[in-house]
């Protein structure tokens, strides 16, 4: 089955032009099956491909097929070429079994809405593009993959454009992004300019041999490289953008923070590790990225009211623990939890959708209250989910995954008590925050009538994305479990593994790990449960206020870039430029009102015309000469 890795990305992509081009005369339960199953299709692929995968011997963990030559400009021969090893396959499994679980969710999430066939052909151009981006054997292939899916986000964000609000979100996620993107496409150009080549595994190759670790080409190509990830991973300072994209609809919110373009990052930084690896400088400025953004965006997440918005600056928080991951050169702790934050996100944002929903679109947490008894299957899925996120000890998936990469912090060979301290404070800020959320939407007093319950679509992926939440920790189990870590070992392939270089006993480090995260869960009973006077006091401060705007990054930007943008837009109304192109235009008209008072029909002025023409004519001549 490997040899059809092409139907992986074109499934979807058919899908999106079938729903494109012929969507408004479909049915709502054509235009489900058609985007439904060519994502679920491409996911069934993707297993069949990953089983034969898992069968070839290690040497061949590399699997590369060419579909046609791109274009060819004198040296410069792209190719539309798609390479499988084991990095890219679990990056592909996730997108498309996820995104698949997304879709079947949407079918009756969205059943209600203007514009059904149009929100499956984005849901399916995000999918498509994601795979191209991920597939990619060369980087000009995955930068059309990346700028797609910043496209998607675009679309989809704004999908209900009527309302301001929601258009303006789009365009913030579209131009914030851009910054990233031209930081990328710039060390792009500087990589082919060195190289000759974008091919992935040349540059990864040829750059050793050329260049020594430290030297110019390295350093600026990661930092490039690096910038362009922080747009789309949604890293400070580039941040600003994933909170207000909770504009979109929650099917959305879960493909673009679980299976999509919020890891993006992740997986660029991860496919170009060489690259970093040879850019000490900018590797570890990657990890100082991570741990200042999963802090920030975690003491956020701690004042938000909105139970989407919490969702949101977690992912934040959580991508900053895989950049934290990638700086200190735990590459296979980053991918393991990225996989478990597929799940456990994927799973919150949906459950939230569906309380969302039932409630008649209410999206104050402080507003709902005791749905744990009206809404017991949306509880128990939201709780396993919540239970991952806050990393409970021993029974979740997110649990391992934090605890490798907290682990790598401590002992690894890059390791620094500073990166270490600070992940311990993030996992204590995240059970608080995930049980706040908990406590204030599922206990206490309801305070809104349910007003339906979720349907077979819906109650299947929460169900089956809350025992991943909770299994998918097996994946890499810790050695003193007995587990043989087959993502490791797997990925190891691929990425360098990371050696440990301190004596502690990882036992004792995982038991500290887990104490914090419990006392976070204790602490957020004793704050929203048990007392109701701290969330009013907590809300009157200006910290919370501080914390609340984000830590006034839209603010600074604001008065930075846009109120500036704005402000010269509006004194120059009429464009100096335009005058120069008016002015042109008037003086051709003139000249043109001019030459039409010639056309007079009469054939005696026209005669005489043709004379002076003549006698001018020989005239210039006789004077020349």
């Amino acid at each position: 089955m490997i040899q059809g890795l092409w139907l992986l990305p074109t499934l979807p992509l058919l899908g999106f032009l079938i729903l494109s081009l012929a969507g408004r005369r479909l049915n709502k339960k054509a235009v489900a099956y058609t985007g439904t199953l060519s994502v679920g299709l491409s996911a069934l692929f993707s297993l069949l491909v990953a089983f034969d995968f898992f069968l070839a011997a290690p040497q061949d963990y590399q699997y590369t097929q060419t579909l046609w030559e791109w274009f060819s400009a004198g040296n410069f021969s792209p190719k539309i070429s798609l390479y499988l090893d084991s990095l890219s396959l679990i990056f592909t499994l996730v997108i498309t079994l996820v995104g698949f679980f997304i879709h079947l969710y949407s079918t009756s999430f969205m059943k209600e809405e203007e514009g059904y066939a149009r929100f499956f052909a984005y849901m399916n151009l995000f999918v498509g593009s994601m795979l191209v981006l991920v597939l990619s054997e060369n980087l000009l292939f995955l930068y059309l993959g990346w700028e797609a899916v910043g496209l998607c986000s675009y679309l989809l964000i704004g999908f209900w454009y009527k309302d301001k609000a929601n258009g303006e979100a789009a365009q913030k996620a579209f131009i914030v992004t851009r910054v990233g993107d031209t930081l990328m496409a710039i060390g792009l150009f500087l990589i082919f300019h060195s190289l000759g080549t974008l091919n992935i595994q040349e540059v990864l190759t040829r750059l050793p041999a050329e260049y020594s670790e430290g030297s110019t080409l390295p350093l600026i190509a990661s930092l490039m490289l690096l910038g362009g990830a922080v747009g789309k991973s949604a890293q400070l300072p580039l941040q600003v953008w994933l909170p207000d994209a909770m504009a979109g609809p929650s099917p959305v919110s879960a493909l673009i923070h679980a299976a999509t373009m919020v890891t993006a990052g992740v997986y660029l930084i991860a496919r170009t590790y060489v690259i970093f690896e040879m850019a000490p400088l900018v590797q570890t400025l990657t990890a100082v990225i991570g741990a200042a953004t999963l802090l920030i965006a975690g003491f956020s997440a701690l004042t938000q009211s909105d139970i989407k918005r919490v969702l949101a600056y977690s992912t934040i928080s959580q991508i900053g623990y895989m950049f934290l991951a990638l700086g200190i050169g735990a590459w296979t702790g980053a991918v393991f939890h990225f996989m478990t934050h597929a799940f456990f996100k994927a799973l919150l944002f949906l459950g939230a959708g569906v309380i969302i929903i039932n409630l008649h679109h209410e999206h104050n947490m402080f507003k709902m209250g005791g749905l744990r008894k009206s809404m017991p299957f949306t509880f128990y899925t939201f709780l396993a989910g919540a239970a991952s996120l806050a990393a409970l000890p021993l029974l979740t998936a997110g649990f391992y995954s934090k605890d490798t990469i907290l682990w790598y912090a401590w002992a690894g060979e890059q390791s620094s008590s500073i990166f270490w301290i600070i992940g311990i404070i993030g996992s204590f800020i995240t059970a608080l925050y995930t049980f706040r959320m908990v406590f204030l939407t599922f206990y206490g007093e309801q305070k809104q009538k349910v007003y339906g319950q979720p349907g077979l679509s819906i109650k299947i992926p929460l169900a089956v994305l809350a025992v991943l939440s909770i299994i998918g920790g097996i994946a890499n189990l810790p050695e003193n479990f007995g587990n043989i870590q087959w993502l490791s070992h797997f990925l190891h392939h691929n990425l360098p593994e990371t050696h440990y270089s301190h004596a502690t006993s990882e036992t004792l480090m995982q038991t500290i790990s887990g104490i914090i995260v419990l006392l976070g869960i204790l602490t957020a009973y004793q704050l929203y449960l048990k007392s109701s006077s701290f969330a009013g006091r907590f809300r009157q401060t200006s910290i919370y206020q501080y914390w609340l705007s984000g830590w006034g990054f839209d603010y600074l930007y604001r008065a930075l870039f846009v109120n500036p943008a704005v402000w010269i837009a509006r004194i120059n109304k009429a464009d100096i430029l335009d005058y120069i192109n008016i002015g042109i235009a008037r003086l051709h008209a003139r000249w043109h009102g001019i030459f039409i008072k010639t056309q007079t029909g009469k054939l005696r002025w026209y005669a005489m015309g043709i004379a002076m023409g003549a006698i001018l004519a020989v005239g210039v001549l006789v004077f020349l000469n």
